[in-house]
């Protein structure tokens, strides 16, 4: 059987090395699967992902001159269909409401600004309370504890 860069084939994992998997294709040529082509996410450890003798499907992702086999596993699975709609929401720090929920809103540029300004300023003083408690009592001149 003829090799071509692109097929999609099945093989069983014949040797695994801390940078690879070997796999025995049809026709009894062996190609490599790098750590980095076994899976979508970080892999650390092969050995979690595949294990010997187990059959696999990869993918011929290079033929060198010198007859090694490049394979992947990981483009060799279908990708997962998009969904299509609106992208999730995420949620903003401190709950602020970035965006007016409605465009129709006849809040004025001043009224904004003014909500935004009382917001900003109850969380200034809540973090300057939560720092105080946690230097233990100092304050900017020195030790509020100790006589002047």
């Amino acid at each position: 059987m003829q090799l071509e860069v692109g097929t999609v084939l099945e093989g069983k994992v014949t040797g695994i090395t801390k940078f690879g998997a070997f796999v025995e294709l049809p026709g009894g040529k062996t190609g490599m699967v790098h750590i980095s082509e076994v899976a979508p996410t970080f892999v650390k450890e092969i050995r979690d992902f595949v294990t010997e003798n187990q059959t696999v499907k990869v993918k011929v992702m290079s033929i060198s001159e010198d007859g090694k086999v490049s394979l992947s596993i990981k483009k060799a699975i279908a990708p997962a269909p998009r969904t299509s709609g609106p992208a999730p929401r995420v949620s903003r720090p401190g709950n602020y409401e970035w965006q007016a929920s409605r465009r129709n809103d006849s809040t004025s540029f001043e009224d904004m600004m003014s909500r935004f300004k009382q917001t900003s300023d109850e969380k200034m003083s809540d973090l300057k309370k939560c720092m105080e408690s946690k230097r233990g009592g100092f304050t900017k001149h020195g030790n509020s504890n100790q006589p002047k």
